[in-house]
Protein backbone atom coordinates (compact mmCIF):
# COMPACT_ATOMS: atom_id res chain seq x y z
CA UNK A 1 0.00 0.00 0.00
CA UNK A 2 1.10 3.30 -0.84
CA UNK A 3 0.72 4.99 2.51
CA UNK A 4 2.58 1.71 4.66
CA UNK A 5 4.41 3.09 7.39
CA UNK A 6 8.11 1.30 8.02
CA UNK A 7 9.35 0.51 11.09
CA UNK A 8 12.90 -0.93 11.94
CA UNK A 9 13.29 -3.40 14.74
CA UNK A 10 16.71 -3.84 15.84
CA UNK A 11 17.94 -7.19 18.08
CA UNK A 12 14.82 -8.71 15.16
CA UNK A 13 16.40 -11.81 15.13
CA UNK A 14 14.97 -13.71 17.64
CA UNK A 15 13.07 -13.26 21.00
CA UNK A 16 11.72 -9.99 21.82
CA UNK A 17 12.61 -8.25 18.70
CA UNK A 18 11.14 -11.04 16.45
CA UNK A 19 7.93 -11.21 17.90
CA UNK A 20 7.57 -7.14 18.18
CA UNK A 21 8.58 -7.81 14.13
CA UNK A 22 5.98 -10.02 13.33
CA UNK A 23 3.23 -8.31 15.59
CA UNK A 24 4.09 -5.14 14.20
CA UNK A 25 3.86 -6.65 10.19
CA UNK A 26 0.48 -8.13 11.39
CA UNK A 27 -0.42 -5.14 11.93
CA UNK A 28 0.00 -3.59 8.63
CA UNK A 29 3.78 -1.78 8.49
CA UNK A 30 6.56 -2.99 6.37
CA UNK A 31 9.30 -4.34 8.80
CA UNK A 32 12.97 -4.27 8.87
CA UNK A 33 14.97 -6.18 11.09
CA UNK A 34 18.12 -5.76 12.28
CA UNK A 35 20.72 -7.43 13.67
CA UNK A 36 24.26 -8.48 14.44
CA UNK A 37 23.63 -12.35 13.19
CA UNK A 38 22.62 -12.39 10.20
CA UNK A 39 21.25 -15.25 9.59
CA UNK A 40 18.34 -14.96 12.30
CA UNK A 41 17.49 -11.66 10.70
CA UNK A 42 17.22 -12.77 7.56
CA UNK A 43 15.01 -15.84 8.85
CA UNK A 44 12.92 -14.28 11.01
CA UNK A 45 12.36 -11.83 7.80
CA UNK A 46 11.31 -14.66 5.55
CA UNK A 47 8.67 -16.19 7.98
CA UNK A 48 6.87 -12.71 8.00
CA UNK A 49 6.79 -12.49 3.88
CA UNK A 50 5.48 -16.36 4.54
CA UNK A 51 2.48 -15.03 6.45
CA UNK A 52 1.77 -12.29 4.04
CA UNK A 53 3.91 -9.29 5.50
CA UNK A 54 6.31 -7.37 3.98
CA UNK A 55 9.52 -7.45 5.93
CA UNK A 56 13.99 -7.62 5.90
CA UNK A 57 16.34 -8.56 7.39
CA UNK A 58 20.24 -6.62 7.51
CA UNK A 59 23.02 -7.28 9.35
CA UNK A 60 24.20 -4.25 11.48
CA UNK A 61 25.82 -3.22 14.87
CA UNK A 62 23.60 -0.71 16.42
CA UNK A 63 27.05 0.60 18.09
CA UNK A 64 28.96 1.51 15.03
CA UNK A 65 27.63 4.80 13.44
CA UNK A 66 28.49 3.61 10.30
CA UNK A 67 27.00 0.35 10.05
CA UNK A 68 23.55 2.11 11.40
CA UNK A 69 23.97 4.81 8.96
CA UNK A 70 24.31 1.94 6.01
CA UNK A 71 21.15 -0.05 7.24
CA UNK A 72 18.97 3.02 7.64
CA UNK A 73 19.79 4.08 4.07
CA UNK A 74 19.32 1.00 2.94
CA UNK A 75 15.68 0.43 4.30
CA UNK A 76 14.89 3.80 2.94
CA UNK A 77 15.29 2.40 -0.12
CA UNK A 78 14.15 -1.12 0.01
CA UNK A 79 11.25 -0.69 1.93
CA UNK A 80 10.51 3.64 2.49
CA UNK A 81 11.52 6.19 5.02
CA UNK A 82 11.33 4.27 8.59
CA UNK A 83 9.00 6.38 11.00
CA UNK A 84 8.68 3.73 13.69
CA UNK A 85 11.70 2.39 15.65
CA UNK A 86 12.25 -0.01 18.46
CA UNK A 87 15.37 0.08 20.35
CA UNK A 88 15.69 -3.58 21.19
CA UNK A 89 19.69 -4.84 20.52
CA UNK A 90 20.45 -6.46 23.91
CA UNK A 91 23.35 -8.52 25.13
CA UNK A 92 24.11 -9.40 28.72
CA UNK A 93 27.53 -9.93 30.41
CA UNK A 94 26.03 -10.34 33.68
CA UNK A 95 28.71 -10.30 36.73
CA UNK A 96 29.26 -9.11 40.38
CA UNK A 97 30.96 -6.21 40.31
CA UNK A 98 34.43 -6.89 41.96
CA UNK A 99 34.21 -9.69 38.99
CA UNK A 100 33.42 -7.50 36.18
CA UNK A 101 35.59 -6.46 33.12
CA UNK A 102 35.87 -3.12 31.34
CA UNK A 103 34.95 -4.70 28.14
CA UNK A 104 31.97 -6.17 29.92
CA UNK A 105 30.50 -2.73 30.83
CA UNK A 106 31.52 -1.04 27.82
CA UNK A 107 30.14 -3.94 25.86
CA UNK A 108 26.68 -3.72 27.83
CA UNK A 109 26.08 0.60 27.81
CA UNK A 110 27.62 0.33 23.89
CA UNK A 111 25.20 -1.68 22.58
CA UNK A 112 21.87 -0.70 24.52
CA UNK A 113 22.89 2.94 25.09
CA UNK A 114 25.27 4.31 22.23
CA UNK A 115 23.12 1.86 20.34
CA UNK A 116 19.70 3.28 20.75
CA UNK A 117 21.32 6.57 20.38
CA UNK A 118 22.97 6.10 17.26
CA UNK A 119 19.81 4.72 15.21
CA UNK A 120 17.66 7.14 17.23
CA UNK A 121 19.41 9.90 15.75
CA UNK A 122 19.69 8.14 12.51
CA UNK A 123 15.78 7.64 12.11
CA UNK A 124 14.31 10.91 13.92
CA UNK A 125 15.15 12.46 10.42
CA UNK A 126 12.65 10.86 8.14
CA UNK A 127 10.44 11.09 11.53
CA UNK A 128 11.01 14.81 11.48
CA UNK A 129 9.83 15.78 8.30
CA UNK A 130 6.95 13.12 8.22
CA UNK A 131 5.61 15.30 11.23
CA UNK A 132 4.85 11.55 12.48
CA UNK A 133 7.41 8.69 14.19
CA UNK A 134 7.39 5.87 17.30
CA UNK A 135 10.09 5.43 19.18
CA UNK A 136 9.82 2.31 21.25
CA UNK A 137 13.09 1.72 23.90
CA UNK A 138 13.42 -1.77 25.68
CA UNK A 139 14.38 -0.99 28.71
CA UNK A 140 14.05 -3.71 32.01
CA UNK A 141 13.05 -4.21 35.35
CA UNK A 142 16.47 -4.70 36.45
CA UNK A 143 16.78 -0.69 35.88
CA UNK A 144 15.58 -1.03 39.46
CA UNK A 145 18.80 -2.50 40.56
CA UNK A 146 19.53 -6.44 40.41
CA UNK A 147 22.87 -8.55 41.85
CA UNK A 148 24.81 -9.07 38.69
CA UNK A 149 23.62 -7.10 36.48
CA UNK A 150 25.44 -3.53 37.58
CA UNK A 151 25.95 -3.00 34.17
CA UNK A 152 22.88 -4.26 32.35
CA UNK A 153 21.16 -2.09 34.93
CA UNK A 154 23.14 1.25 34.19
CA UNK A 155 22.16 0.68 30.84
CA UNK A 156 18.34 0.17 31.07
CA UNK A 157 18.16 3.32 33.91
CA UNK A 158 19.97 4.70 31.38
CA UNK A 159 17.33 3.94 28.49
CA UNK A 160 14.56 5.38 30.64
CA UNK A 161 16.37 8.70 30.89
CA UNK A 162 17.20 8.49 27.19
CA UNK A 163 13.56 8.07 26.72
CA UNK A 164 12.05 10.92 28.59
CA UNK A 165 14.46 13.25 26.76
CA UNK A 166 13.62 12.13 23.39
CA UNK A 167 10.63 12.66 24.22
CA UNK A 168 10.69 16.48 25.52
CA UNK A 169 13.03 17.04 22.06
CA UNK A 170 10.95 15.40 19.32
CA UNK A 171 7.54 15.55 20.50
CA UNK A 172 6.95 19.09 18.72
CA UNK A 173 7.54 17.09 15.50
CA UNK A 174 4.51 14.42 15.95
CA UNK A 175 6.96 11.81 17.27
CA UNK A 176 6.51 9.98 20.79
CA UNK A 177 9.14 7.63 22.61
CA UNK A 178 8.20 5.45 25.25
CA UNK A 179 9.85 2.77 26.92
CA UNK A 180 8.91 -0.87 27.58
CA UNK A 181 10.49 -2.47 30.63
CA UNK A 182 10.09 -6.01 30.77
CA UNK A 183 10.11 -8.19 34.44
CA UNK A 184 11.26 -12.01 33.09
CA UNK A 185 10.82 -13.15 29.66
CA UNK A 186 11.20 -16.49 28.38
CA UNK A 187 13.83 -15.82 25.72
CA UNK A 188 17.28 -17.43 24.90
CA UNK A 189 18.65 -14.54 26.76
CA UNK A 190 17.10 -15.17 30.08
CA UNK A 191 18.41 -19.09 29.19
CA UNK A 192 21.70 -17.62 30.07
CA UNK A 193 21.22 -16.07 33.41
CA UNK A 194 19.77 -19.62 34.08
CA UNK A 195 23.17 -21.03 33.10
CA UNK A 196 24.88 -18.27 34.77
CA UNK A 197 23.20 -19.39 38.56
CA UNK A 198 24.09 -22.84 37.40
CA UNK A 199 20.00 -23.85 37.03
CA UNK A 200 18.22 -25.65 34.46
CA UNK A 201 15.96 -23.16 32.92
CA UNK A 202 12.94 -25.31 33.37
CA UNK A 203 13.29 -25.03 37.18
CA UNK A 204 14.33 -21.20 36.82
CA UNK A 205 11.39 -20.32 35.29
CA UNK A 206 9.25 -22.23 37.49
CA UNK A 207 11.04 -20.66 41.05
CA UNK A 208 10.33 -17.24 39.11
CA UNK A 209 6.94 -17.96 38.78
CA UNK A 210 6.51 -18.31 42.09
CA UNK A 211 7.62 -14.40 42.98
CA UNK A 212 5.13 -12.95 40.10
CA UNK A 213 1.70 -11.98 40.97
CA UNK A 214 0.37 -13.79 37.78
CA UNK A 215 2.23 -16.75 38.33
CA UNK A 216 3.94 -16.86 35.13
CA UNK A 217 6.88 -15.91 33.52
CA UNK A 218 6.14 -13.20 30.17
CA UNK A 219 6.61 -14.09 26.54
CA UNK A 220 7.78 -12.34 23.84
CA UNK A 221 4.29 -12.10 22.55
CA UNK A 222 3.65 -9.68 25.93
CA UNK A 223 5.94 -7.46 25.33
CA UNK A 224 5.13 -7.35 21.43
CA UNK A 225 1.82 -6.41 22.39
CA UNK A 226 2.41 -3.45 24.41
CA UNK A 227 4.72 -1.94 21.30
CA UNK A 228 1.81 -2.56 19.15
CA UNK A 229 0.33 -0.23 21.25
CA UNK A 230 3.25 2.58 21.57
CA UNK A 231 3.72 2.24 17.68
CA UNK A 232 -0.25 2.86 16.92
CA UNK A 233 -2.02 5.88 16.08
CA UNK A 234 -4.22 5.37 19.03
CA UNK A 235 -0.89 5.95 21.35
CA UNK A 236 0.35 9.86 19.79
CA UNK A 237 -0.80 11.21 23.38
CA UNK A 238 1.42 8.62 25.49
CA UNK A 239 4.78 10.08 25.33
CA UNK A 240 8.04 9.57 27.36
CA UNK A 241 6.56 6.58 29.52
CA UNK A 242 8.02 3.81 31.25
CA UNK A 243 6.07 0.99 31.27
CA UNK A 244 6.54 -1.90 33.12
CA UNK A 245 5.48 -5.40 31.50
CA UNK A 246 6.47 -7.97 34.69
CA UNK A 247 3.28 -9.83 35.82
CA UNK A 248 2.78 -7.55 38.92
CA UNK A 249 3.30 -4.33 40.27
CA UNK A 250 7.15 -3.24 40.90
CA UNK A 251 8.40 -0.70 43.28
Amino acid sequence: MADQKTAIVTGGGRGIGAAIGKRLAADGLAVALLDLNDDDATSTAASITEAGGKAIGLKVDVADEQSVASAVAAVTEQLGAPTVLVNNAGILRDNLLFKMSVDDWDMVLGVHLRGAFLMSREVQKHMVEAKWGRIVNLSSSSALGNRGQVNYAAAKAGMQGFTKTLAIELGPFGVTANAIAPGLIQTAMTETTAARLKMPFDDFLAEASKGIPVRRVGQPDDIAAVASFFASEGAGFVSGQVLYVAGGPLD
